[in-house]
């Protein structure tokens, strides 16, 4: 082989090599920390976040969650009637499936966690979760997270405690599942 070849066929090499090392940085890093995942995992659920954000289903004794769909909120298939008027004591609604309620700050409904790119977590960053958890503001800056969901208790937990969680959701399966807007006190009115 003549040298000029030599040097394209080495420079070839070197380039892939660099191309895989590069690649291989690149999966590395994307892997999260199994600790902290973990964590995120017990954090999940002794905080019970399944209990709004994962449908109940009619099971043998009783509704229970649904896990097939774990943490994928209100199932856009599930579409709410006007809640019921608050009466006596009776201050705030909830649906069967225990992830739409109603009551005087309009009708929120359970966000969909699972890390899918269109209808979940898929496209938010560890900061913006953090944010909006922190702030109360969905993503971090738009409309405020509505009740039940406890953000005020919630933003206490530490940094390391609400990117534990993210980084937990982000291994979840994604769901596809377009949970319906927060509707406020106003179009709740109109709507009736």
């Amino acid at each position: 082989m003549n040298r000029p070849r030599k040097a394209i066929a080495l420079s070839a090499v070197v380039a892939v090599a660099v191309l895989l090392v590069a690649a291989a940085a690149r999966s590395h890093a994307a892997r999260p920390d199994p600790g902290r995942v973990e964590r995120g995992r017990y954090l999940v659920s002794i905080m019970a976040c399944g209990d709004c954000h994962t449908p109940l289903k009619m099971g043998a004794n009783g509704p229970e969650p649904d896990s097939a769909r774990a943490l994928s909120g209100h199932p856009e298939a599930v579409k709410m009637t006007a809640p019921p008027a608050p009466h006596g004591a009776w201050l705030w609604s909830g649906a069967a499936s225990n992830t739409a309620f109603a009551g005087p700050w309009g009708i929120s409904y359970a966000a969909n966690l699972t890390p899918d790119q269109n209808t979940g977590l898929g496209i938010w960053t560890e900061d913006m979760f953090v944010t909006a958890i922190r702030t109360g503001k969905h993503m971090g800056k738009s409309r405020p997270i509505a009740p039940p969901m406890p953000w005020e208790s919630v933003r206490n937990a530490t940094d390391a405690d609400l990117k534990a969680i993210y980084a937990y959701l982000k291994t979840l399966t994604p769901i596809a599942n377009h949970v319906p807007d927060y509707m406020p006190p106003t179009a709740t009115t109109a709507e009736q």
